[in-house]
């Protein structure tokens, strides 16, 4: 096993395995289990307990637990990077811990990446938070992309905080300015920094009717359209960082509901007839289609960068504050058991910019780290090339397509 500065708590360690553990309440530790603690600064592991007796753990402690006979109490929760671990959330009461449903039980080990950046798209909170917080603890320099100052420097302060990871920042990218996103593009490339993880991940969902400040209808123009022009105003850093047998990574947030989205070529900007619900759907079935031409052109000119979608399911977040009040009121009612949290919803984000089995992989639709089918005309390739010929138009980026596909 090993621990660096990336890693923080305790561990729980019955050889080979080796997990963290986040508990809320006080909890008994059964005594099959030996339980120490990694010291920073002089990187020794200290022993707090051994199997010939019980160890009580305070409030507090990060990461992840299993219980080690399967006997009660029975508690499984967080996540931890770095080693061995099973995901999930508590199953069976213990002293004084409250009972909660299991949602997931999955064996992910990733590897640290150090010395590797990402950017992330609204990283201030809901998914793109959580995406941001996991990267950082795996210690990768993760820079937030967002509109929101304040928000953004509470949640960098809290991510340095939680993960220890002092290489998270903050720039201003407005997603409805053209203007705003290459002044981010410049002001990271002004740091002559590597881009190894790009997650498209800001959105807005469901939201009156409006335009960008450049005049495109806002779901078009923020979910999609920003996001278009971003990464290809990054491919070339993206190019310059990746290299064979460690690929850059692209990864587009989009959602089950481009299942329900149809493309109009003709009225892309829903100026005839608005539904809030069709033009969210619409732009993320773009974004799938995006995607996939994107990896065919990465493909043809044999760049070492990849192009994947993360479906991340039901979230409960504030992109539901725009939705009709009797969803809002099931969400209220009912989210803890229909809606997975934001933490839960980031994790195939992360699974598609850091694991090992995508080395060199693209084009994938991912739901639940696992490659699922994407709508049947997202395989269209004329639909991928006509989409993606109309965003350079609006854009101003150079339609390659022709030279190298």
């Amino acid at each position: 096993m090993i621990l660096d500065e990336s890693s923080r708590g305790f561990c729980f360690q019955e050889d080979p395995a080796c997990v963290f553990v986040e508990m809320r309440q006080r909890l008994e530790v059964k005594p099959t289990w030996r339980v120490s603690r990694w010291q920073k600064d002089t990187g020794e592991v200290q022993p707090l307990g051994c199997s010939d007796g019980v160890t009580s753990l305070p409030a507090g402690i990060r990461g992840l637990a299993c219980q080690a006979t399967g006997a009660s109490p029975g508690f499984v929760i967080s996540l931890v990077q770095g080693c061995p671990a099973v995901y999930g959330l508590v199953t069976e009461r213990g002293p004084g811990q409250r009972r909660w449903r299991m949602r997931s039980a999955r064996a992910s080990v990733f590897p640290l990446q150090l010395e590797r950046v990402a950017i992330v798209t609204g990283g201030t909170d809901g998914i793109g938070y959580s995406t941001a917080k996991h990267l950082a603890k795996l210690g990768m320099h993760v820079i937030i992309g967002g509109n929101n100052e304040g928000k953004a420097e509470e949640a960098v302060r809290k991510i340095k905080e939680e993960t220890l990871n002092d290489e998270v920042e903050f720039l201003y990218c407005d997603l409805a300015s053209m203007r705003s996103i290459r002044q981010f593009v410049q002001r990271f490339k002004m740091k002559k920094i590597p881009l190894h993880v790009l997650v498209n991940n800001a959105g807005v969902m469901m939201v009156p009717q409006g335009t960008t400040e450049d005049g495109f209808e806002e779901h078009f123009g923020v979910n999609y359209l920003g996001h278009f022009l971003l990464a290809n105003l990054l491919l070339d850093t993206l190019r310059e960082s990746g290299t064979p047998g460690c690929s850059a990574r692209v990864v587009t947030v989009s959602s089950a509901t481009h299942y329900v989205g149809e493309l109009n070529l003709d009225d892309l900007q829903s100026s005839s007839s608005y539904s809030a619900h069709a033009a969210y759907a619409q732009s993320k079935l773009a974004l799938v289609l995006f995607t996939y031409h994107l990896q065919a052109l990465l493909e043809a000119t044999g760049s070492p960068v990849t192009a994947n979608v993360a479906d991340p399911g039901v979230v409960d977040t504030d992109l539901y504050r725009h939705v009709f009040w009797g969803t809002r009121f099931i969400k209220k009612l009912f989210g803890r058991w229909l809606f997975k949290t934001p933490d839960e919803g980031a994790w195939t984000s992360v699974y598609a910019a850091v694991t090992p089995a995508l080395e060199g992989r693209g084009g994938c639709y991912l739901y639940n780290e696992k490659e699922t089918k994407s709508l049947a005309v997202t395989y269209d390739l004329e639909l991928q090339r006509q989409l993606w010929a109309r965003s350079c138009q609006m854009t101003g980026i150079a339609d390659v397509t022709q030279e190298v596909v």
